[in-house]
């Protein structure tokens, strides 16, 4: 039985891809993330008037996908550790999947809500597991770079969510639209090929996942060495997996006593760090930018055609920049290129405050500044804070406090969308922006003062970083 089991282990590592191919392959969660997130911005109007939505039910079907996001992060948390990375990453691939033709074919309002619930699952356990499971992947040396991948997908996805909407509502006022056979799902109902849209990637996820092995470190928790040890020889080469192998199975040795809490002494300050980054990273108003970009354009004098434009080149700048990231967290250092965006960034905003409160809002300089602002956070904030997240923690905790961490990211994600606009009109964006300027700049104060340097730093060396004086 021990020969044909490990006869079978040989047959699951023999045909494995490389290191490239397992890394965007999880990062390509992020990828339906941004989708997800953006394409529900090009659906509203149309579902508002087909189901003469009031505010309260508008209000509903844009935050029902939160709520999902939230229970998945909460699910992800549960499941991850018991049934492992890969098996989480397909059930979130299934649910994006399931909620494009939910969605797409929904026979009224209520199912609509639940099957964009649904997806919001898998944005959920997907923001969750995909960097974790790249960051128990990638090498010390280049960790930075791979986990940036999914912050760049997410960017990506949000992007291409733009230019899914604008390609199929000019289908829709097409002459092919007219056609009988097309008519109800592009003319009459255009929100409906546009949340199916999502069902391309989605797919292309699934098949994906399908190569890739279960994380060695999971699999190392779980008792099952042997495959741990062919799948790290198979994909690293054997001097990188002996030293893989022999940390994580130090690490386990000091940590297999007893089940440890995440709030446990020893973990107080990555979990600081963690909770913190998740947190301020939301309150720079990078969502309210993306996702009210034109609203903020318009309020300053643009026309909204060109309010319009702008938000595709806000997309356009924060993929460019994430390339910065991926080509420079391995380099510099995270703390390093933490430091650098967040100065940016307080400089964007503070300018931006400035130019509201002058009357100068309609300047080509507005529209500079916000873009400085995007191409700050995209090379800083953006993907270090999702890169910390998941190196900080050791393999016994990483998923309960990945989790943790994730839950704090959605919940400040709607502080600032529910907040935003209420601010906006009662205080006025120049007061708005001053705020975001204040806590960007306690952002920075912390990350100089409390944040430590992982760049090349093995994961199972982070507790010792984090305990040990300096």
């Amino acid at each position: 039985m021990i020969e044909e089991e490990q006869l079978s282990q040989k047959a699951q590592t023999s045909t494995l891809p490389g290191m490239n191919y397992i890394c965007l392959s999880a990062a390509f969660g992020g990828l339906l993330f941004g989708f997800d997130t953006a394409v529900i911005s090009g659906t509203i109007s149309f579902v508002k008037s087909q189901y003469h939505l009031a505010a309260a039910a508008e209000g509903w079907f844009v935050s029902c996908g939160l709520l999902g996001c939230v229970m998945g992060v909460v699910l992800a948390g549960l499941l991850t550790d018991r049934f492992g990375r890969k098996f989480v990453l397909i059930a979130s691939a299934v649910m994006f999947l399931l909620c494009s033709f939910g969605c797409a074919f929904a026979p009224n309002f209520d199912l609509l809500v639940l099957a964009r619930a649904l997806g919001g699952v898998g944005v959920g356990m997907a923001s969750v597991v995909a960097p974790m499971y790249i960051a128990e992947f990638a090498p010390a040396t280049r960790r930075g770079r791979m986990v940036a991948y999914y912050q760049l997908a997410i960017t990506v996805g949000i992007l291409l969510a733009y230019f899914s909407n604008a390609l199929l509502l000019n289908i829709s006022q097409s002459d092919m639209a007219s056609n009988a056979a097309f008519e109800w799902f592009f003319a009459k109902e255009p929100w409906r090929p546009m949340l199916l849209a999502m069902g391309i990637p989605s797919a292309m996820f699934a098949l994906m996942l399908v190569r890739i092995p279960e994380s060695p470190r999971w699999l190392f928790s779980v008792k099952k060495q042997d495959l741990a040890r062919e799948i790290l020889f198979a994909v690293k080469g054997s001097d990188e997996a002996e030293r893989d192998l022999e940390m994580i199975a130090k690490a386990e040795t000091k940590n297999s006593n007893a089940e440890r809490s995440v709030f446990e002494k020893s973990l107080r300050l990555p979990l600081l760090i963690g909770i913190t980054l998740a947190i301020l990273s939301q309150f720079t108003g990078i969502n309210a930018i993306i996702y009210y970009g034109p609203r903020i354009f318009e309020s300053a004098g643009f026309v909204s055609g060109n309010a319009l434009l702008f938000q595709v080149v806000i997309g356009i700048i924060n993929v460019l920049f994430t390339f910065v990231a991926i080509t420079s967290a391995d380099k510099y250092g995270r703390k390093t290129l933490l430091l650098g965006g967040l100065t940016g960034i307080i400089i964007s905003l503070a300018t931006c405050a400035l130019l509201f409160q002058i009357g100068q809002s309609n300047s080509l300089l507005l529209l500079g500044m916000i873009v400085f602002f995007i191409a700050c956070f995209a090379l800083s904030v953006g993907p270090v804070t999702w890169i910390l997240i998941n190196e900080i923690f050791p393999t016994d905790v990483r998923a309960k406090a990945v989790s943790l961490c994730t839950f704090m990211v959605w919940g400040a994600v709607w502080v600032v969308g529910q907040f935003f606009p209420w601010m906006v009109e009662t205080v006025g964006p120049a007061v708005t922006f001053s705020i975001f300027a204040v806590l960007s700049a306690g952002n920075f104060l912390f990350c100089w003062k409390v944040v430590r340097e992982t760049k090349n730093i093995a994961l199972e060396d982070m507790e010792q970083l984090f305990v040990a004086p300096h």
